[in-house]
């Protein structure tokens, strides 16, 4: 599961384990208390409250065996863990639970209808036995639901639930027992009725508890959104998702939960030119901020490329030509006779031939004049990108035009100095192609466009004076991080 170590894994699952391994040798003891105590005094309520706290053993074991199994991690045949076991397993106890109410409710009812076994015998055990249980439900169930909490079981969840509700069935039974031995005393017949009444508000209790964990486990096995997530987490979520720098919208988000892990599936909307690196590092966000409000949770997005209602025509041209995955640059506009006239420099592998990279030019201009309507014309300059690696050989005699090109720079007032200058035969070594590089130091606060307007300028005086040059690759710096 992301965001967790194999580390945090197994000491999650020691804790789950510990605290079902305790519940389950707590069940056990309480369960064989009240059953002996049931049986020695003729109680319906007490045997009643042992059959209840049979079921909260059989599902304690039934959690014990679960708990182990659904932290295993996802394998080949269980891509998403093992966690849908947890409420394999509450469903389980759901069927349970549903017999031991119908069980009980029938023993009870012929008891009052028939006058059956409505006779007790006096003992101050049954008082005992229901006070030590209802003290030991108590610490359990506040106990299990706070590792639930922190360890999101819900199997752990649904134990505390049941010894939650063990407090309530086992008050009912203790003033049951004491109304019939008061009427008993009192010789008051009515209040024999009491135990088996008893008896019943035991079972509209588990009934009580086995619909609300029948919802919850019905919900988890349809992968309905959890209930913690449907309002406050999922409007949180959806807020601080839009919130993050890139994401335009956010779009279908489904939370499902499987035993103690969450999934989680987003589509965000983002804007069509960013770059690859860019879209993952804004879905790591996302999912950084899922896993804030839901820790641990497995998170997938979806990206869809959206056009933001900011973008320029710069903007839309670039994304015509990545959309059809081509390289463009020296892009410009301008506008005339009321329309927009664009022209651009496209690259194709050298080894292409004319015709195929003109038809690819002719393409792409046509889908330019769909994406903005606005653009009359474009004019497009198809050079080649070189598909081999060149190996340019130094030349003699360079001492010349590099003293030329320092002279050259005086003329500009913004070119603070000229470094690192090297002058090499272009790509295959013609000796009509001279290639010169060098470093251009300008002041920190100069604007780009300016920036650009120097060194195109510096670029063409000094190719204007020296013909036998075909190209000047200058790298531009500020002075702050003049690293000669």
């Amino acid at each position: 599961m992301q965001g967790e170590s194999t580390a945090e894994l197994e000491q999650r699952s020691a804790a789950k384990g510990a605290a079902a391994l305790s519940s389950l040798m707590a069940a056990l003891a309480i369960t064989l208390l009240k059953l002996i105590t049931g049986v020695l005094t003729g109680s319906l309520g007490m045997l009643s409250e042992a059959a209840h706290s049979a079921i909260d053993l059989i599902a304690s074991a039934i959690t014990l065996m679960t708990v182990r199994v659904s932290d295993r991690p996802a394998d080949e045949q269980h891509n998403y863990g093992h966690g849908k076991l947890e409420n394999l397993s509450a469903a389980l106890e759901t069927i349970i639970m549903v017999a031991s109410c119908v069980w009980i409710t029938i023993e009870a009812v012929q008891r009052i209808l028939h006058h059956k076994h409505l006779d007790l015998r006096w003992s101050v055990w049954p008082f005992l036995v229901l006070m030590l249980s209802m003290a030991v439900d108590f610490t359990r169930s506040r106990t299990l639901h706070r590792i639930a909490e922190e360890q999101r079981s819900e199997a752990l969840e649904a134990d505390a639930l049941h010894f939650g509700t063990d407090l309530w069935s086992a008050g009912a039974v203790f003033l049951g027992l004491l109304a019939t031995f008061i009427g008993e005393q009192l010789h008051l017949p009515g209040l024999e009725y009491a135990d088996p009444i008893a008896a019943l508000a035991v079972a509209v209790i588990i009934l009580c508890v086995t619909w609300k964990l029948a919802r919850r486990t019905l919900d988890s096995l349809l992968d309905a959104t959890p209930p913690e997530a449907r309002e406050q987490i999922r409007h949180d979520l959806i807020q601080n998702l839009e919130a993050t720098d890139g994401i335009l919208y956010v779009k279908r988000v489904r939370v499902r939960r499987g035993g103690s892990d969450y999934f989680v599936d987003l589509t965000l909307g983002l804007p069509r030119n960013l770059t690859f690196q860019r879209a993952e590092q804004i879905g790591f966000a996302a999912t950084a901020t899922v896993q804030k409000l839901l820790p641990g949770a497995d998170v997938v997005i979806h990206t869809v490329p959206v056009a933001a209602l900011r973008e320029s025509v710069f903007d839309r041209v670039r994304a015509v030509a990545a959309r059809s995955n081509l390289a463009i640059h020296d892009v410009s506009v301008q506008q005339y006779d009321g329309a927009l006239h664009v022209e651009q420099h496209l690259e194709v592998p050298e080894t292409m031939s004319l015709r195929e990279a003109h038809d690819i030019a002719t393409h792409l201009e046509a889908e330019m004049r769909r994406e903005v309507p606005g653009i009359a014309t474009v004019l497009t300059h198809i050079e080649s990108e070189p598909a081999t690696i060149a190996h340019p050989a130094q030349i003699g005699a360079t001492e010349n035009l590099t003293k030329q090109l320092l002279a050259t720079a005086l003329i500009f007032p913004e070119i603070i100095d000229i470094h690192e200058i090297t002058v090499t035969r272009g790509h295959g070594g013609s000796a009509s192609s001279v290639q010169v590089n060098c470093h251009c130091t300008l002041p920190d606060d100069l604007p780009m466009s300016r920036v650009h307007e120097v060194i195109t300028e510096f670029e063409s005086e000094f190719r204007l004076h020296h013909p036998q040059v075909s190209r000047v690759l200058i790298h531009p710096e500020p002075a702050t991080d003049n690293r000669r």
